[in-house]
């Protein structure tokens, strides 16, 4: 069974990462979830990236505001798809440092970027990465995008009465 992990780089960034956890869940898609620091512990953001495929983990999401650097750097070391979640946080300037940091990374190290404080988002095209080679989840994003559609559907219909 594919594993996601979904690094932060500080606590104060959960309740945004928590969208994340929450979506994957909701796809019964396995999820470990920790704090790597890439400034407070670069000792621990090389071990996770270096190690983390070994471990069953498919996909990383990385979470960071300010410079965030947590995405490119487990990126930079990381055979694994890596996905940036820029987080607006209290010494961001407006998480447009965090969305440039994360988004701008040099060719050779992709990071896919979601949008500011996109961690749903971020979950999602996890699960889509593994729903490519796993039918299961792969029915289950079908299904999901079916709700989406007729959620909408539903919504236009009551303005219309």
């Amino acid at each position: 069974m594919s594993k996601v992990a979904i690094i932060m780089g500080s606590i104060s960034d959960m309740p945004v990462m928590q969208e994340a956890i929450d979506i994957l869940k909701s796809f019964e898609i396995e999820v470990e979830v920790d704090i790597v620091s890439a400034h407070r512990t670069p000792e621990k953001l090389f071990d996770f990236s270096q190690n983390a495929h070994r471990r069953g983990i498919s996909v990383v999401i990385a979470g960071a505001g300010g410079a965030a650097h947590l995405p490119g750097m487990v990126a930079s070391m990381s055979p694994l798809p890596v996905i940036g979640v820029p987080v607006k946080s209290s010494n961001s300037i407006d998480g447009w440092d965090s969305v440039l940091s994360i988004l701008q990374m040099p060719g050779g190290v992709p990071v896919a970027t979601v949008a500011l404080n996109g961690a749903k988002n971020a979950g999602i095209l996890a699960a889509q990465i593994i729903g490519s080679h796993d039918k299961t989840v792969m029915e289950k994003i079908i299904k999901y995008k079916t709700e989406l559609k007729e959620a909408v559907i539903i919504a236009s219909d009551s303005l219309n009465k």
